[in-house]
C-alpha cells in the first residue's frame, strides 16, 4: 500500500489545482453552449427536413404511377395526408392500396381507377371530379366523403359504409352497392345508376330504392346472375 499512499498526496494537490482553474470552468460552459446551439440549429432546419420528407414521398408516388402493386405508395400517401398535404390530382390507378388510411384527404381530380382499396378509410375525403372507375372499395369506410361529379362506373362498394356521402352528379353505372350503408346520402342529383346493383342496401333514404330502380338500377344477390343480366 505504501506506493499508493505515496501517490495520494500529489494527486490531491493536482485535483485542488484543477478545481480552481477557471479555464476548465469556461470549457464546461462552452460544452453546454454547444449543446444549446445544436438544439437551435435542429429546430431551425426542421422545415427543410419536412420538405425533404414530402419530396421523397411524392417521388415514390410519381415513380410508381400507372403500375400495379403498392411500390411504397400506401405509406407515402398516409404520410403526406397525416401532414395535411393536399393530394389533389394524385394518380394511383391500378395500385394495390388495401387498408390505406386517408381520412379527410383532399383528393379532388385524382385517379384511383382499378385501384384495390378494400378495407380502407376515406372518411370525409374529397373525391370531387375524380376518376374511380372499377375501383374496389369493398368493406371500406367512406362516411361523409364527397363524390361530386366523380366517375364511379363499375366501382365496387359492396359492404362499404357510404353514410352521408355526397353523390351529386356522380356516375354510378354498374356500380356494386350491395349491402352498403346509405344513411343520409345526397342522392337526388346522381347522374346515372343504370345497371347498378342495390341489393340489400342498408338505411336507404326514403324514396331512394324506388327512384334508383326507375333509373335502371337492379336488385340481384348473385354475382353470376348479375353478370348475366349485365350482358
Amino acid at each position: 500500500m505504501v506506493p499508493f499512499l505515496a501517490m495520494e498526496w500529489p494527486f490531491q494537490w493536482l485535483a485542488f489545482f484543477l478545481g480552481n482553474w477557471a479555464f476548465l470552468e469556461i470549457l464546461e460552459y462552452l460544452g453546454s453552449f454547444s449543446v444549446l446551439i445544436a438544439v437551435i440549429f435542429y429546430f431551425s432546419e426542421s422545415g427543410d427536413r419536412i420538405k425533404q420528407k414530402h419530396y421523397q414521398a411524392w417521388q415514390v408516388i410519381n415513380t410508381a404511377q400507372g403500375k400495379g402493386g403498392s411500390g411504397g405508395r400506401l405509406e407515402a400517401l398516409e404520410e403526406l395526408n397525416a401532414d395535411k398535404v393536399p393530394l389533389i390530382g394524385v394518380d394511383v390507378s391500378r395500385a394495390f392500396l388495401m387498408g390505406v388510411r386517408l381520412p379527410h384527404a383532399r383528393l379532388r381530380r385524382s385517379d384511383f381507377s382499378a385501384a384495390d382499396l378494400r378495407g380502407s378509410n376515406f372518411e370525409a375525403a374529397d373525391f370531387a371530379d375524380s376518376r374511380l372507375v372499377s375501383a374496389n372499395f369493398r368493406g371500406s369506410t367512406l362516411r361523409d366523403a364527397s363524390f361530386q361529379d366523380a366517375q364511379l362506373d363499375d366501382a365496387d362498394f359492396c359492404d362499404a359504409d357510404l353514410s352521408g356521402v355526397d353523390l351529386s352528379q356522380a356516375s354510378l353505372a354498374r356500380a356494386d352497392l350491395r349491402r352498403t350503408d346509405l344513411k343520409g346520402i345526397h342522392w337526388q342529383d346522381i347522374e346515372t345508376l343504370k345497371g347498378a346493383n342495390i341489393f340489400g342496401v342498408k338505411n336507404p333514404p326514403q324514396g331512394f330504392v324506388a327512384w334508383a330502380l326507375r333509373k335502371g338500377a337492379v336488385q340481384i344477390e348473385s354475382d353470376a346472375e348479375w353478370a348475366a343480366r349485365s350482358h
